[in-house]
């Protein structure tokens, strides 16, 4: 008897703590509020951007993974499948991130890891040698060639959206917003990746321009230490990052004029 209630009590702890991670998304009002306000759409695009800008790299490698299989129906049906794992692993990962960033020690955890992005990317630039992550399978497979695929992708899915929930936690608390522009970057990523690696290839400055602010996120994050608790509005963080992008383009055209004056 004693038993059975101690794993009465479990449960009912168990279930308490999905709730408190999950419940936020099954909120109509908060979904609501997010929908009918201006400024967290605002957000919500700034993130997109970020999502799209950080996973090109990411998105070519999944396209590369798809061409171990030969037929290009195969090819499609493993990027759907992968999507639709990258949006249930993103749901888990942000329900997960949203209890965890509220302890102080995750936060400067999670502020020294984007941190470490930002510089690994400068350092790895200046001497030329920057790797990209991949996720390589083991050559005995116990899958077919299409599930072992499927199952590459996934566990890519994961390991990149660690970068992204992470930054974007830090601009925004709300689970709901994180979520909307985590699905919507994943559908762009896949969707305008060629577009958008064209785009960065005319435009180099983007990329670049990412990673400072990634830097930048990180000290905002750090910044909500209960021992300096400075908190920086999303909004406020959201229009300077869109503010951030248009002054790229703005740099990229300055600079072209200059090289075409000298020439």
């Amino acid at each position: 008897m004693i038993k059975i209630i101690g794993y009465l009590n479990v449960g009912g702890k168990l279930l308490s703590l999905i709730e408190k991670l999950y419940g936020p998304f099954f909120d109509l009002h908060n979904w609501a509020t997010v929908i009918e306000s201006e400024n967290d759409w605002l957000i919500i695009f700034s993130l997109v951007m970020i999502e799209c800008l950080l996973s090109v790299d990411n998105a070519i490698v999944l396209a590369a993974q798809t061409r171990a299989l030969p037929d290009k129906k195969d090819q499609e049906k493993s990027l759907f499948y992968g999507i639709w794992g990258a949006y249930i692993f993103r749901f888990l990962i942000i329900g997960v991130g949203t209890y965890l960033i509220n302890f102080w020690a995750i936060k400067v955890v999670g502020a020294a890891y984007l941190l470490y992005l930002s510089v690994n990317f400068f350092y790895h630039k200046l001497h030329g040698n920057r790797q990209k992550k991949i996720i390589r399978m083991p050559k005995k497979r116990f899958f077919s060639l299409f599930w072992s695929v499927v199952i590459q992708i996934e566990l890519m899915d994961i390991v990149f959206s660690v970068d992204s929930v992470l930054a974007s936690l830090a601009i925004s608390s709300n689970p709901v917003i994180v979520l909307i522009g985590g699905l919507i970057g994943i559908l762009g990523m896949r969707g305008v990746a060629e577009v958008i690696m064209r785009l960065m290839h005319k435009i180099p400055e983007l990329e670049p321009m990412a990673y400072i602010l990634i830097g930048l996120i990180a000290v905002k994050l750090f910044l909500t230490i209960p021992m300096i608790d400075i908190e920086i509005s999303s909004t406020a963080f959201g229009v300077f990052i869109v503010f951030m992008f248009v002054m790229t383009f703005v740099i990229h055209w300055v600079r072209t004029g200059l090289k075409r004056g000298k020439k």
